[in-house]
């Protein structure tokens, strides 16, 4: 097997990668797969999106990861009132000068903190639209390019909650990512029970990468091999989706090259600089089912059901 990236230069990017988990584990008990697909997805330069019933660690985990990645990062409380120019920023007329002048919004950071996005009208959600996919917003005619390295960690609570709105297909479909934390277990929410406050503990915690390591992680992941036989596996499941009558619409070519990245950083997580379908089938629930939608009116979809059928009737590459 050829080597795509020097041995030297993967075991750092493995030990970089650590160093944020370890970190991460000293807070978040018990979640050590959501922290890695979430760590993955940040290297693979995706958005990603966490979503629990409240009080399980969403925005604990947001928070925490801004701060071990060392960015400047802006937290937004999404609720009903919430217009598109308290995210994006307004025009302010300056007496002195004679004309309007642009105060940035928050989105303005490297690291956004959409905390419950779904609190919010649709209205105020499609202010992030343009800023997730481009990297730069658009006001009053004028394009505005945002900070390297960008990311949105959004929170979402589930739709069955009252006064939430749901996503959008377009606005679900930028997120790289979707994960759920879920209830700890019984010995890791005793610990957390008896332990310190988690506020304090994030407070304390110091940046486990520099901004230049960051982007250097990234570049390792693009520098990850995937062999035709890898492509061909990742096409198969996008057309399957397409072709299932389970689905409304199936997955689209974004989905697709967001499949990959994952999978690319999940490989250099297991410090291997080649694809496996192992890698595609560890990041597929998280990065495919919050993008489908059930053909039948009103249904829901199981993520275990789409799973399975995608995992039964698409061959091994």
């Amino acid at each position: 097997m050829t080597n795509f990236l020097s041995r030297h230069g993967m075991n750092s990017s493995a030990s970089l990668a650590e160093r944020v988990l370890v970190a991460a584990r000293a807070v978040i008990l018990g979640k050590d797969r959501e922290l890695r697909l979430a760590l993955a997805c940040l290297m693979a330069r995706g958005h990603l999106l966490i979503e629990d019933v409240p009080g399980v660690g969403k925005t604990t985990l947001a928070h925490l990861l801004a701060r071990l990645l060392g960015l400047e990062y802006a937290r937004i409380q999404f609720t009903s009132d919430l217009l598109p120019a308290d995210v994006i920023g307004v025009s302010v007329y300056d007496r002195a000068a004679e004309s309007f002048r642009f105060h940035p919004g928050p989105v303005f950071s490297q690291v956004v903190l959409a905390d419950e996005i779904n609190r919010a009208t649709p209205k105020a959600q499609s202010a992030l639209l343009e800023a997730m996919e481009e990297r730069q917003v658009t006001v009053e005619g004028e394009t505005r390019p945002l900070p390297e390295p960008f990311f949105v960690i959004a929170t979402q609570n589930p739709l069955f909650q009252v006064g939430t709105f749901p996503l959008p297909e377009s606005q679900l479909d930028r997120f790289l990512m979707r994960i759920r934390l879920g209830y700890p277990a019984a010995e890791q929410e005793k610990a957390l029970l008896a332990g310190e406050d988690r506020r304090s503990m994030i407070a304390r915690q110091q940046p486990a990468l520099t901004g230049e390591q960051l982007t250097a992680l990234q570049q390792q992941v693009v520098a990850v091999h995937a062999a035709p036989a890898i492509i061909e596996y990742v096409h198969a499941i996008l057309a399957l989706t397409r072709s299932s009558e389970r689905f409304l619409h199936g997955l689209s070519p974004r989905a697709g090259l967001g499949i990959l990245r994952a999978a690319k950083a999940w490989a250099l997580l297991e410090e291997r600089d080649y694809v496996i379908p192992e890698d595609i089938q560890a990041i597929l629930p998280s990065c495919v089912v919050h993008r489908l939608a059930a053909s039948e009116y009103g249904g829901r979809l199981d993520e275990d059901a789409v799973m399975s059928e995608i995992l039964d009737r698409v061959a091994l590459a």
